[in-house]
């Protein structure tokens, strides 16, 4: 289906480049659904400050992205492949909840972060990529974000079997290709994500590329994608 616009947000964000030195734009605000949409927008994002019931709005320079033709997949990846099926938007809630754990390192899903996605997935927004066992068809890995026209912008992933956030990912570009989606904005660079292809670019850079992805037409997610 095609995403459900919700009411406007009654905020307006500091620019991006207004940021501290770590990223953070502003504290405050609601998760109201217009409200988070707004900000991807404008490229910024929200966490908890301090991993406290706060939240944060972040637009860090440099910003992490995967460029969707730079993909590393290795042939031990490509052999893990072969062991999973991926489906999407099948356990959404189970996806934010397995990236939810508290006992993950640098847990950071509130109870109200959740709560948002889940009301942003309902309206057709956030979405999920799930990597299932092949023989089982459990859950054991997966990733979730929000799409706006030519932007995907990947908020966590979890696995619970070697390879299988990897897999995800995989999936994910695949079927963000054939959507036509031009920027995977990834945040943060991680050590994992960039032996994965994900680069920096200065927020300036970021900003320009947000643009001609968000005037790229919105676009309905399907329900099935291959590895």
């Amino acid at each position: 289906m095609m995403p459900i616009a919700p009411p406007h947000t009654q905020w307006q964000f500091p620019p991006p480049d207004t940021a501290d030195e770590n990223g953070l734009v502003g504290i405050g605000a609601d998760l109201e659904p217009g409200t988070v949409l707004a900000a991807y927008r404008a490229g910024i994002f929200p966490m908890p400050f301090d991993n406290g019931p706060t939240v944060g709005w972040w637009s860090p320079d440099p910003r992490g992205i995967l460029p969707l033709d730079a993909l590393r997949v290795s042939r031990s990846l490509r052999t893990s492949m072969q062991r999973f099926d991926i489906t999407i938007d099948t356990a959404f809630a189970s996806v934010v909840d397995a990236c939810a754990n508290p006992n993950r390192d640098g847990a950071w899903i509130t109870s109200a972060i959740r709560s948002a996605y889940v009301e942003l997935h309902r309206l057709g927004w956030a979405h999920s990529i799930e990597t299932r066992d092949r023989k089982t068809g459990e859950l054991v890995g997966g990733l979730y974000g929000i799409h706006i026209g030519g932007l995907f912008a990947g908020e966590s992933m979890f696995h619970q079997a070697r390879d299988a956030s990897k897999v995800a990912l995989v999936g994910l570009v695949n079927h963000l290709r054939s959507l036509g989606v031009v920027l995977l904005d990834v945040q943060w660079l991680t050590p994992h994500l960039a032996s994965l292809g994900a680069i920096e670019l200065p927020r300036t850079d970021y900003l320009k590329r947000l643009a001609d992805a968000l005037a790229l037409p919105v676009r309905p997610f399907t329900s099935e994608v291959s590895p």
